[in-house]
């Protein structure tokens, strides 16, 4: 994935700092992020989310709203309709991309932002909300200690998230006016409603109302246990993997035929998480999975280790080479299964001990097999190109890629 740097005028002018997710192969479709209130682009799972569907082939971009993070202008200045004008500037940038947005994507109130804003970004295709307020004036209750100087003063400073913001009147008028039904029943776009039940920000039954209101096709889809802002990274993962896989329905995703000459057989690993050691691993347009480290090593065991990618690799090779044979033999082979373990062991003739790679495999043949045709099997499986590639050294030549 490479990331863009990027500023676009906001709703009032004032440069607006956003963060361009781009993916490593074939661009299929742009999608738009809005984080939750006083946060940043920047929040984990913002950075997760963004970073699972840019492997999935979508470019995504979040962007601070004006006043927060790298963004510029007065956050005191904002209100709930500036941030949804924001986002319009944010879909007008991307238009003038060629990458206009089909897929919103809004974090709690930026959740509510999104469902606001879809009706006035004609690239609409599918919205998703995460823990967003039906009604937008329920952030109101993270500073409802304050309400009364605001309204005696015009305005007053706030502590939210350990942090200090000026909040004035004409933001909470805004925002307790702001009624979300009547840009859900107008939408005609998709809908994908994520809340945790045991959010204690924003409470379930907002995601309720937001489904009830909407039009088909709409999906509600729990994320648990897990806590508002999606802290924990299994559970953005969880999130970003969902919208990707629900998305595709609404965002004609297929990948575009690949130009002439385009090599075959790649394999790309990277980065999935650069806290931790999770690696999306993509063979070509078609096979996505997960590589990871157990957590006892610093991982989060959400794929198997490099190691275990290897041992199956010889596995399925395995598999493979006895079925071909047995069908090409017309032995009745009814199912074969192989167990593949790995370990270091101590070289026989190795100087000083050196430690080699060693691999056993336990291969089960099922039919009825004579004891002559099973020993066959067993020694085909010494042939497989695998174990071939395996037991014989290889040369591996390393190169820098190119820098765009």
């Amino acid at each position: 994935m490479t990331t863009e740097r990027i500023t676009f005028p906001g709703h009032d002018g004032q440069d607006l700092a956003a963060r361009l997710d781009l993916p490593d192969g074939p661009h299929l479709g742009t999608a738009l992020f809005a984080h939750c209130f006083t946060c940043s682009k920047d929040i984990p799972a913002a950075r997760r989310i963004a970073g699972r569907l840019a492997a999935m082939g979508l470019a995504v971009m979040r962007f601070d709203f004006t006043g927060l993070g790298h963004s510029k202008g007065e956050f005191a200045n904002t209100t709930f309709t500036s941030n949804v004008d924001d986002l319009v500037c944010a879909a007008r940038y991307l238009a003038g991309r060629d990458m206009a947005p089909g897929l919103l994507i809004g974090h709690s109130l930026g959740g509510a932002a999104v469902l606001r804003a879809a009706g006035q970004i004609d690239s609409t295709r599918a919205v998703v909300t995460i823990g967003a307020p039906f009604d937008p004036g329920h952030v109101t209750h993270n500073f409802d200690h304050a309400l009364d100087d605001i309204e005696r003063d015009g305005e007053a400073e706030v502590c939210l998230g350990g942090r200090p913001f000026r909040i004035r009147q004409d933001f909470v008028d805004d925002i307790s006016a702001a009624r979300l039904a009547p840009a859900i029943n107008d939408l005609s776009a998709a809908v994908l409603v994520m809340h945790a039940p045991r959010d204690t920000q924003v409470g379930i039954d907002n995601a309720a109302e937001i489904f009830k209101a909407a039009h088909h096709p709409k999906s509600f889809v729990t994320l648990d246990d897990a806590d508002h802002l999606i802290t924990r990274a299994r559970d953005a993962e969880y999130a970003a993997e969902v919208i990707a896989a629900w998305s595709a329905r609404y965002l004609d995703l297929r990948p575009p035929a690949p130009p002439p000459g385009a090599p075959e057989g790649i394999v790309r690993v990277s980065e999935a998480d650069a806290d931790g050691f999770l690696q999306d691993v993509n063979a070509g347009p078609d096979h996505h999975v997960l590589a990871d480290e157990p957590e006892a090593y610093g991982g989060t065991n959400r794929g198997m280790s490099p190691y275990g990618f290897l041992a199956a690799g010889l596995g399925a090779c395995t598999s493979m080479t006895i079925r071909m044979y047995a069908r090409r033999k017309g032995w009745p082979l009814t199912h074969v299964h192989v167990d593949v373990c790995h370990d270091k062991m101590h070289a026989q003739d190795a100087a000083g001990g050196e430690k080699i790679d060693g691999f056993i495999r336990e291969i089960q043949l099922e039919g009825k097999l004579s004891d002559a045709q099973r020993q066959k099997l067993l020694e085909i499986a010494d042939k497989c190109p695998v174990h071939r590639t395996l037991e014989r050294a290889s040369q591996i030549t390393t190169r820098l890629a190119a820098q765009e």
